[in-house]
């Protein structure tokens, strides 16, 4: 039996980070407006907890993004491959993630990535030199740091 699995982010504006993140990946942010069409129609959501986004009706406190190659249900929108679901929740990021997401970059190329990502929003905090290799440390919008080698 195969293991599906997502990595949930919480996060303050969980649209805004999806946008970073599929922006950063190359990922696809999840359409679930078919899903939150019917469940509406069916009475079984309320209209308050949706917002519109990127022209079509989202979940105001969660949203995922996915590769583009993974398959996903046209029904629901939902990923069935690599997926990082954002979450809302009330309380601010206050300590160093325990988990954290590393990109790779193509050799030689690491300088234009870094770059690429701050115009998305990303801010680089500091460039580590070690035996082992090389990489920036940034940060996404709220703060989560991620690694770029």
């Amino acid at each position: 039996m195969t293991l599906h699995w997502k990595l949930v982010i919480d996060a303050a504006e969980p649209h805004a980070q999806a946008d970073f993140w599929a922006g950063a990946l190359g990922y696809l942010v999840e359409d679930n407006s078919a899903l939150i069409d019917q469940l509406l129609a069916d009475g079984a959501a309320p209209p308050e907890a949706t917002v519109e986004s990127h022209g079509r009706r989202a979940w105001r406190d969660l949203v995922a993004v996915r590769h583009p190659d993974d398959p996903y249900d046209p029904q629901s929108g939902m990923g069935l491959g690599r997926r990082i679901l954002f979450q809302r929740v009330p309380e601010p990021k206050t300590v160093k993630n325990r988990l954290h997401i590393d990109l790779h970059s193509a050799p030689g190329s690491r300088p234009a990535e870094t770059a690429r990502l701050e115009t998305l929003g990303a801010t680089a905090l500091r460039e580590v030199k070690e035996p082992g290799g090389e990489w920036v440390v940034m940060a996404d919008p709220e703060g989560n740091e991620f690694c770029v080698q």
